[in-house]
């Protein structure tokens, strides 16, 4: 779905229904998905060209998508290294094929990013660390995926990934976010409906300034509305509606 609301064609029929369904509830669901994006992208380039970061986890990284984290860090400098980390059998093999003649700097393993046991056990991850120079993870658009009463809850396993990274690492974090509560519980109604129960929650604002607690956050004194976090144009991806937001920030762990 996600790919389809970015323009892209690796997705199916099943998958522009559901898109055209929720759109009808939220329009401004396709205009969200650009924006986090953007986000996404602003946020690799901040870390690579000015916190000097060249090693990053892209938790939850669905389907390649030009450009992809690697092509935006390798963009300030050629050696950056990412490993990918999705549970999807069909991301495993696109990012492979995408990734044929990169390997060395980039990877992609195949785990469920709540398993943080199994994913810094794997070799890809454990060269990023292996001089505990910074490392960012990001969760960019991926922890409504994760229900309030999954083992570990999504605050938990920021906090695990946080533990785990050298000091002086990076969290980038963003998630569907809604003060309306009928919105919230509709639209996560919806998704677990369409998911067989494979989705989490659209969450507050409250909830997700949580994910940043204990944490230094850059370029911002809050967590924002994440078209407003270090904007590069005037003409980039702007929240038009406010049903609900993609909510997050940057944030340094001491």
């Amino acid at each position: 779905m996600y790919d389809h609301l970015l323009g892209g064609t690796d997705n199916y029929f099943s998958d522009r229904l559901a898109c055209d369904d929720l759109l009808r509830m939220a329009p401004s669901t396709r205009e969200l998905a650009l924006i986090n994006r953007a986000f996404l992208i602003r946020s690799v380039r901040f870390l690579a060209a000015q916190c000097g970061v060249r090693r990053f986890i892209d938790f939850g990284s669905g389907l390649p998508t030009h450009p992809n984290v690697h092509e935006v860090a390798q963009e300030i400098d050629n050696t950056a290294q990412v490993v990918y980390v999705d549970n999807d059998p069909i991301v495993l093999a696109h990012g492979r094929m995408m990734l044929q003649e990169d390997m060395k700097t980039t990877a992609v393993i195949m785990s469920d990013m709540r398993d943080t046991e199994r994913v810094f056990a794997t070799d890809q991850v454990h060269r990023l660390l292996r001089d505990r120079l910074p490392v960012a993870a990001l969760f960019a658009s991926v922890l409504h995926c994760i229900p309030n009463n999954s083992t570990p809850d999504p605050w938990q396993l920021v906090r695990d990934v946080a533990k785990r990274l050298p000091p002086g690492s990076y969290l980038v974090i963003s998630q569907l976010t809604s003060d309306d509560p009928k919105l919230r519980e509709d639209v996560t109604r919806f998704m677990c409906d369409i998911t067989e129960g494979n989705w989490g929650e659209v969450r507050s604002f409250h909830d997700v300034r949580r994910f940043f607690e204990g944490l230094e956050l850059q370029e911002a004194d809050e967590p924002c509305e994440v078209s407003q976090w270090r904007p590069d144009s005037q003409i980039s991806p702007r929240q038009a509606t406010q049903e609900w937001v993609e909510y997050g920030g940057v944030a340094r762990i001491p």
